[in-house]
């Protein structure tokens, strides 16, 4: 990727970020706890490049100055953010439940997203041939989610816990 690209990126993900936060009525506590989980997925899905890489199942080349490093990796944590204030929204309407809804498709949906930007930006990435690279990346997608999920609930507390939380015992 180009640095152009990787700020367009990063700044079409930062939109998605505000958007989740208006829609999800997030707290600044709960947005704090969703950088966090970006932050701490966004090292996670960089050692799943490399471990993708030596396996042999992709090809992602990264950034080779410590600037597009850099910018490759906040382009990576800020996009996952947003997801964690959707997970933390079902969460607080379904609980567990929904949690693992949403964990389970986004391992269904994220292969073939990324398979889709693979055909249309081969110089990003490429998979190889079979069923394993796809069954790899729906578990690092199933990590992603689960993992940041929990980073957000360390920093902000659980879901149930908010305010917006409904309560079966309380009127609407």
């Amino acid at each position: 990727m180009t640095k152009q690209q990787l700020i367009v990126m990063a700044c079409a993900y930062s939109v998605a970020l505000v958007a989740a936060v208006y829609f999800t009525r997030a707290t600044s506590r709960r947005v704090v706890g969703a950088l966090a989980g970006g932050a701490a997925v966004g090292w996670m899905g960089l050692g799943a490049i490399a471990l993708g890489e030596t396996l042999g199942l992709w090809r992602v080349p990264l950034p080779s100055t410590p600037g597009l490093f850099a910018l490759f990796y906040f382009g990576f944590a800020i996009s996952c953010s947003p997801i964690y204030l959707i997970t933390w929204r079902v969460a607080v309407r379904f609980g567990r439940r929904g949690l693992v809804v949403c964990i389970i498709f986004a391992g269904v949906i994220g292969p073939p997203r990324d398979y889709l930007i693979a055909a249309k930006y081969p110089e990003w990435m490429v998979f190889a041939p079979g069923v394993a690279p796809v069954f790899a990346d729906a578990a690092t997608y199933v990590c992603i989610v689960a993992l940041g999920h929990a980073v957000m609930r360390l920093v902000a507390g659980p879901a149930r816990g908010d305010r917006l939380a409904r309560r079966p015992w309380e009127a609407a």
